[in-house]
């Protein structure tokens, strides 16, 4: 009975199986949660970043999110260094505060809302790890030479394996061969060793590759002795060792086998499948053939590998038997997503492989479905669930775990019961091009529950698109084997289903292929010509095509000597690098054709070069002659030594401008045809000018006449524009066609005006360039437009343009007008727009007209007008410059370009008051040797009422420094002021301001001397003139005179006197000799020795200068000068020096004091 029931379940999923599709479920419709991204089940992190773990899930509505950490539940709020980003299930974990060591675990992520529950893999976090290489002496290796060698390398343990590798002390890999390679666990074989392979820095490096960290091994050192030559020996394996060995690898994975032999000569290595030939295109050998590696394994590769080493004296050999075994794999892909109408039936299939045969366990939203609410529309059989009948309710998301020794898949599929009239998702009106011959794909993605059934129809719809040609695939796409012309249009694809019907259009073109018509040729160039590579392509017309040019299968050289037309590759003055395989390849969106051709260069053939301008081209003829074009070709002339640089053509129409050469266009010199576009109604003649480094060529002999049809006017005048000149008329003016422009007879215009939203009015014009309406309204606006016309009919389409009747002056005033006194200057004016049509024209601005009645301190007029425009649409503007304490009036205007409206209503306003101007005028009068007095005259700009003035002064000395500042606050009705206690004879400056209410104006200076005290000045001439005084330079005068006598004696007895021999004992070398020529003092002695007087003073040049009066008391000084007063009294200084002759106490002088000093002191002080 229980056989029967699994035969039953097998007939219903092979006649549902059909039902089960997978559809995308537009976002606005209720669905289940889908995960649509999380990070890998073994997921290593770097430890100096932090831990972002993913997981994303969409689902309407949208899902929360919630995670496990080692099977419990993680409380993501508990933790203050885990974060979970907004709408969305990613943790960020950050490691600032924490280590990342105490994040690694198993996490797994759970996205839920109210129609189900999805969940993540099991996603193992570890930290990836990159251990010191532990600390060890490595003592040097010495050995024989011939015989093997292994150098260990034994790396630490990361995570994930470092990649290992064999450097020198220069960071330069060290060389490896079929005699030396290394091993894939690292270490380092030498088959055999030689002498040469001495050295002592060996050195094993591991890169770590998440944290990307190199560390390395102590050097090892190898010393190789050579004392007898080495035996030879056949080979013996190193590894593996025994005759046999096995291997177990995983399916999809890559295997690897090794095999390194030991032997002299050095053994070769070959390898063969015993049961089997080898995977050729999985298989590669590396390290010189010691490995076998076979990528992406299946279960066909297992079985026994043989590896043969083998030198000249003898054979090994080693079986390696491989066993492939498999972690789950899907075989048909994991279960699809069902969506159901209610009613209908299903199946979800959970069908995978693996060896061993895994194990198939379900789950209802994370639960275990046998511990799930029971449904009787669900039946669960092994790998598949079968829903029959299913109800509204019923969805749900169904997790399949299919588990091996070797690993594990979960899936996440959901079960969703909508009711939905279809809808097609390809977007409306898509265009679809395909190339003609190929073919082409038309969608009709769609949704619906029930599933919609798709029908397709072109054009009329007379009947639906199945047969020949047409191709109708299971998802609703439409395929067309082989497009053919024909084939273009639109069609209509149609999804139907129980609860409605929906239609949407698309559009197919079928383009024509894209080929290359004419081809490069093979070309062979003297070095030093230019050469022309011709590619002309044919294309379908709706495409851009895009030439590229490519030299040896690589880019053109940058350099500017190859030029790329549209159709030619040009390549000038060209050398033997320029040699090559040139290819053109036309690109469009949807094809590309491709040609190629050999350029060889040569030596060039030397030539006498006279250079000279070019022959004219000859043999012009027209070909291809189309309505409106023509193709002219020509045969160059004469060069001249000197390339033809390019060709200009010209032409002649005789019928509008007979005898004028037009220039038409330029070619470059390589070019002998130019495919020319022309006008209708014009009769051209061509002729074509070469131009080489010289000059250009005489012109060629015209070509014959080529006449073009007459046609419509392709294009309509331009600058159209209406404007008025009066206030009823409207003028439309334009800029015409030339008679070339014109394409045929009786060119003429169609002007048309109308109000806006009004009835075209249409007029003929000819031979004019304007047209006036007249009787319009006052500034409506038109639209306007001007079609050219002649006698084969109208142009295209004018464009319309914009314009308005004429403008009167505006018969309105701004109203609501309003002032704001900003300050003493500055006032801002308001006012309401005036409305539109009371303007009557553009709105230009608005002038507001302002003047100064008077002064608020005096009522003198000021009727000087002034005014200020404030351009376009504006409702205020400053008045800047006012005068500050006085009345104003102003009103307000609109104008337009006719002129000024009315003024508002006059209005006034009183600006504040400002600080006044400096006082008019500052004089001093009255000076005395302590007193001045002051007088002025208020300002001439008061600005407001006068509250005071501000006088400060302050002494200046005759070095100009300024002396402490005196300030007066002085009553307004005051004009004057006396300032006594002054110091006489000194100099004073004033500074004078006015002050209002608002503050203090500028500053008027002046300047003004105290005279001098004569009571002081009589008081110096009596000290002078003291009995006292005069006696005591009296005796003065005596003292000198004696000793002047007492010298003279001296000198006529011819001996020294007294102080001689004292001065010869002490020498002052400070003391100079003065001279008898010079009229000096100096010491009678007989061998003529001069000597100063002691305690006289000499000036620094030896000299003392004499007056005419022998009496002189300056010449009698002691290098004092002499100073008299006014009335003639001596007050100069008499001063002595003692110069000390003890050399232990140094030099020291002295001033003795004197009366003189005592005078002047006194004086000082008076």
């Amino acid at each position: 009975m229980m056989e029967r029931r699994r035969m039953d379940a097998a007939l219903l999923v092979l006649l549902l199986g059909h039902l089960a599709t997978a559809l995308e479920v537009p976002l606005d419709l209720p669905q289940p949660p889908t995960i649509t991204h999380q990070s890998p089940k073994d997921y290593i992190i770097d430890p100096r970043e932090n831990i972002i773990i993913h997981c994303e899930a969409k689902g309407k509505p949208h899902p929360s999110f919630s995670w496990t950490r080692n099977g419990t539940h993680f409380d993501i709020d508990q933790d203050p260094n885990v974060t979970m980003k907004p709408h969305s299930g990613t943790l960020v974990v950050d490691i600032s505060r924490a280590k990342a060591e105490h994040y690694e675990s198993v996490y797994q992520c759970t996205a839920r809302n109210k129609h189900g529950t999805a969940v993540s893999n099991n996603i193992v976090v570890q930290q990836s790890r990159s251990p010191l290489w532990s600390k060890e002496k490595i003592k040097p290796i010495v050995v024989q030479e011939g015989v093997s060698l292994v150098l260990p390398c034994r790396p630490p343990a990361g995570l994930p394996p470092p990649i290992i590798f064999w450097m020198d002390n220069y960071f330069q890999r060290l060389p490896q061969s079929s005699r030396v390679s290394q091993s894939l666990n690292g270490d380092l074989y030498f088959s055999n060793v030689l002498k040469e392979d001495s050295r002592n820095d060996y050195i094993c490096y591991a890169r770590f590759p998440y944290t990307q960290t190199i560390q390395q091994k102590q050097p090892i050192t190898v010393k190789v002795l050579s004392k007898e030559p080495a035996d030879e020996r056949k080979p013996i394996f190193l590894i593996p060792s025994g005759p046999s060995s096995s291997k177990t690898v995983l399916r999809g994975q890559v295997l690897e086998m090794e095999c390194i032999a030991e032997g002299l000569p050095t053994p070769e290595i070959s390898w063969t499948k015993v049961s089997g030939d080898l995977p050729a295109k999985r298989t590669s050998f590396l390290h010189y053939q010691r490995t076998l590696r076979i990528v992406n394994v299946s279960e066909s590769d297992a079985g026994d590998y043989r590896c043969t080493g083998r030198n000249r004296l003898g054979s090994v050999h080693h079986t390696i038997h491989i066993v492939v075994n498999a972690a789950p794999y899907w075989i048909s892909g994991a279960p699809r997503n069902l969506v159901l109408a209610p009613g209908e039936n299903g199946v979800l299939t959970c069908r995978a492989s693996g060896t061993p045969k895994p194990s198939v366990t379900w789950a209802m939203n994370g639960i275990p479905i046998e511990n799930s609410p029971k449904d009787l529309s669900r039946t669960v059989d092994k790998d598949t669930i079968i829903f029959t009948v299913v109800q509204t309710g019923s969805s749900a998301v169904y997790q399949c775990n299919v588990s091996n020794d070797y690993g594990y898949l979960l899936s996440n599929a959901f079960v969703n019961v909508l009711s939905e009239p279809p809808r097609v998702l390809t977007p409306a009106n898509k265009v679809y091009q395909v190339i003609k011959n190929h073919r082409a794909l038309m969608d009709c993605a769609s949704f619906g529950s029930p599933i919609p059934n798709i029908t397709w129809f072109k054009d009329s719809r007379s009947s639906t698109l199945d047969g020949d040609p047409y191709i109708l695939h299971d998802n609703g796409t439409l395929e067309i084997h082989v497009a053919q012309a024909h084939n273009s249009g639109k069609y209509t694809c149609v999804a139907r289903n129980s609860l409605g019907i929906y239609e949407n259009h698309i559009y197919l073109e079928v383009k024509e292929p894209t080929r290359i018509l004419k081809q490069p040729e093979y070309k062979v160039v003297q070095r030093g010509r230019s050469v022309v590579f011709e590619c002309k392509v044919k294309h379908d017309p709706s495409l851009i095509p895009t030439m590229t040019w490519l030299k040896d299968d690589g880019e053109l050289p940058d350099d500017e000597r190859l030029i790329v037309d549209a159709d030619s590759l040009t390549i000038s003055s060209v050398t033997e690098n320029d040699s090559g395989e040139y290819t053109c390849i036309m690109n469009t969106t949807l094809d590309h054709d491709s040609a190629s051709a050999q350029l060889t260069v040569v030596e060039a053939t030397p030539t006498p070069a006279v250079d000279e301008r070019p022959d004219p081209p000859t043999d012009l003829e027209l070909t291809d002659q189309k309505k409106r074009s023509v193709q002219l070709t020509w045969t160059p002339g004469d060069e001249h030594n000197s390339p033809i640089q390019k060709f200009l053509i010209q032409y002649e129409d005789i019928m509008h401008h007979r005898g004028h050469w037009h220039n038409l266009t330029e070619v470059p010199g390589t070019k002998t045809t130019a495919h020319l576009k022309l006008s209708p109604y014009v009769h051209y003649t061509f002729r074509v000018l070469a131009h080489n480094g010289v000059d250009f060529s005489r012109p060629s002999v015209p070509s014959r006449v080529f006449k073009t049809d007459a046609a419509a006017p392709d294009e309509n005048p331009t600058g159209v524009q209406g404007f008025g000149t009066e206030h009823d008329n409207l003028v439309i003016s334009w800029k015409p066609l030339s008679g070339f422009q014109s394409n045929g007879p009786g060119l003429h215009y169609k002007v048309s005006w109308r109000p806006v939203g009004g009835e075209w009015t249409t007029v003929t014009v000819a031979n004019n360039s304007k047209f006036t309406v007249s009787g319009t309204p006052t500034f409506v606006p038109y639209e306007i437009k001007v079609l050219a016309a002649n006698d084969l009919g109208d142009g295209p389409e004018p464009a319309i343009a914009h314009g308005y009747s004429g403008e009167d002056l505006p018969i309105a005033a701004p109203e609501n007008v309003q002032v704001m006194v900003m300050n003493s200057t500055l006032a801002e004016v308001h006012w309401d727009p005036v409305p539109s049509k009371l303007i009557r024209g553009h709105l230009k601005g608005f002038k507001v007209h302002y003047w100064r009645e008077h002064s608020l301190h005096k009522h003198n007029s000021h009727h000087m007008e002034q005014i200020l425009v404030f351009s376009g649409n504006h409702s205020h503007g400053m008045l800047p410059g006012l005068h500050p304490f006085s009345l104003y009036s102003f009103n307000v205007r609109v104008y337009n370009g006719k002129g000024d409206g009315p003024p508002s209503h006059t209005q006034q306003f009183e600006t504040p008051e400002g600080v006044p101007g400096p006082p008019t005028s500052l004089t001093v009068t009255n000076p005395s040797p302590d007193s001045l007095t002051l007088e002025w005259s208020p300002p001439h700009v008061r600005n407001g009422r006068i509250t005071g003035y501000s006088l400060k002064y302050q002494p200046v000395n005759n070095s100009n420094e300024l002396g402490p500042v005196e300030e007066l606050a002085l009553p307004a009705n005051e004009t004057s002021v006396t300032l006594s206690n002054l110091k006489y004879n000194t100099r004073y400056k004033f500074y004078l301001n006015a002050k209002t209410v608002r503050g203090a104006g500028p500053t008027i200076p002046q300047e003004a001397h105290t005279i001098i005290d004569e009571a002081v000045a009589s008081r110096q001439v009596d000290i002078a003139t003291q009995g006292w005084f005069i006696g005591l330079m009296c005796a003065i005068a005596l003292l000198i005179l004696i000793l002047l006598i007492i010298c003279f004696i001296q000198r006529n007895k011819g001996g020294k006197y007294p102080v001689k021999e004292k001065e010869d004992a002490h020498t002052d070398p400070e003391f100079q000799p003065m001279k008898d020529d010079d009229c000096t003092f100096g010491e009678y002695s007989d061998n003529e020795d001069h000597k100063p007087l002691k305690g006289s003073r000499t000036p620094s040049n030896g000299t003392v200068k004499r007056d005419d009066s022998d009496d002189s008391l300056v010449d009698y000084g002691e290098g004092g000068d002499g100073q008299f007063n006014e009335d003639g009294s001596f007050i100069g200084q008499y001063s002595g020096k003692s110069v000390s002759r003890d050399t232990a106490e140094g030099h020291e002088s002295s001033e003795a004091p004197s009366p003189i000093n005592a005078m002047n002191s006194l004086n000082s002080f008076v």
